[in-house]
């Protein structure tokens, strides 16, 4: 091999091919779509929040009113003084209210019935609460009528909530807490990123093969350039392409959701302005009729908790993870699993003259790509099993596999150090196989060949 050729050959497809217009403009509308698709679920959350509804109720029952509390998406209000279902239903446009409930007296079973009248269909989240908050009230009404005695202390202590504290014994001795979903949402998005990347890729580089074949290019090329050199500079060249477009899809993406978190008001933490959120619930409710202000604030305030202790939990073990030591796994595994995959995909684009001889063979190359997407799936669940182990250890299925257990923290160092030792003399092994082809079919035109002839090129001699 000649190193100074390969890299004359890696820098020109390199130059040539991050000038083209379609990469500057793939390079830059990618990852503003991807930020966008981050943010959008951000978005929805902070301006999809409907305004706290007005709800009356009108309850004849004279028990059910009590277990109607109100929360972010409604304030129960009571009627005025005169005021009857009919009337609020006759007079809908003036009460300046979302919907009204009406709750009749409680028949000899107890139980009761609910009508509801709103000028647009009731939404899922308020009927629920209703519906909820009635069947609460009837039980306990029938509860009641049994005259057990210390009934309510009875049930208290019947009643059960047992926290389930999950931690995982590190490898020092330590513990930390599990962040299971955090992990297989990480896990899924680099095996899919490896996956996507390593075909998009390894297809760049057979295409060139084949058009530079078909071309009648290659025959001046190889005059000047041994075969084989101009196959490894081809396989460098496009992963400095694929390099340089994720660094700037990384840097852009991490841009993109930072600027439009800061636009919609989202701080670093993700959780948004708490105080601001809080300072709007407890306005639009005090301002109602009915709704005293001390629980206007415990509302706003049991609100702004919950969001507190649901997304700082998260981002505090988003934070805890390795991040130097994923990012370095990723790296490694995308490199030289694109580089195992780019040399097969070489070889077949200087066999097949057509699209559809190379489709034929790009076949033989995807099984193990997408046998590793779907052993992926079953790692996230089992991924210290014996099957994630040996797939993240075989070469063809080890850049998705391994990626998917890096995140749990399970993956013995041992086993890690084998993968990639095993990958890097894949590719070696590999690298010579597809050389001895290419250097023979990317001369070759108008048949097609068979794999006995692809045997007898492998036995020939340099």
């Amino acid at each position: 091999m000649n190193f100074k050729k390969i890299g004359i050959v890696a820098g020109y497809e390199y130059t040539t091919r991050v000038k083209k217009k379609s990469f500057i403009l793939i390079t830059i509308l990618s990852p503003l779509l991807i930020g966008l698709l981050i943010c959008v679920p951000i978005l929805i959350q902070l301006w999809g929040r409907d305004e706290v509804k007005m709800v009356k109720v009108v309850d004849e029952s004279g028990f059910v009113r009590q277990y109607l509390e109100g929360g972010e998406s409604a304030v129960y209000l009571d009627p005025s003084p005169g005021e009857t279902l009919e009337s609020i239903r006759d007079d809908f446009e003036s009460q300046n209210i979302y919907a009204v409930v009406g709750i009749s007296t409680a028949d000899e079973t107890g139980a009761v019935k609910v009508v509801t009248y709103s000028r647009e269909p009731l939404s899922l989240t308020l009927r629920e609460n209703i519906k909820r908050s009635v069947d609460k009230a009837v039980e306990d009404r029938r509860l009641a009528a049994l005259s057990l005695q210390d009934l309510d202390r009875i049930l208290d202590q019947i009643k059960s909530d047992v926290p389930v504290e999950t931690l995982t014994i590190t490898r020092d001795g330590e513990t930390k807490k599990d962040s299971v979903g955090i992990y297989m949402a990480l896990s899924y998005l680099m095996s899919f990123f490896i996956y996507m990347f390593v075909f998009i890729f390894g297809a760049m580089v057979m295409n060139s093969v084949r058009q530079e074949k078909n071309s009648r290019v290659v025959e001046v090329i190889v005059s000047s350039v041994n075969a084989t050199d101009l196959m490894l500079g081809k396989i460098f060249g496009v992963a400095m392409v694929a390099l340089t477009q994720f660094l700037i899809w990384i840097a852009l993406t991490f841009a993109v959701v930072t600027g439009v978190s800061a636009a919609a008001g989202i701080s670093a933490t993700g959780m948004g302005d708490a105080a601001a959120l809080v300072q709007d619930i407890s306005s639009s409710t005090t301002s109602a009729p009915g709704i005293h202000p001390d629980g206007a604030e415990e509302m706003a305030a049991s609100l702004q908790n919950a969001d507190e202790g649901m997304f700082g939990e998260y981002f505090e073990q988003i934070r805890n993870m390795n991040w130097g030591y994923i990012l370095i796994c990723f790296c490694a595994y995308f490199l030289l699993g694109y580089l195992l995959y780019a040399s097969l995909f070489a070889a077949i684009g200087s066999i097949g003259d057509t699209d559809s001889d190379t489709q034929q063979l790009q076949l033989v190359v995807t099984v193990p790509l997408i046998a590793g997407l779907f052993i992926m799936l079953h790692t996230f669940e089992h991924p210290g099993s014996a099957l994630s182990v040996w797939a993240s250890i075989i070469p063809f299925t080890s850049p998705m596999v391994m990626l998917a257990r890096v995140p749990f923290g399970v993956v013995p160092l041992w086993q890690l150090l084998l993968s990639i030792a095993l990958l890097i003399l894949a590719f070696i092994g590999i690298a010579w196989v597809s050389a001895r082809i290419y250097r023979t079919g990317i001369i070759l035109y108008g048949k097609k060949t068979s794999f006995k002839e692809i045997a007898n090129w492998l036995k020939q001699k340099n």
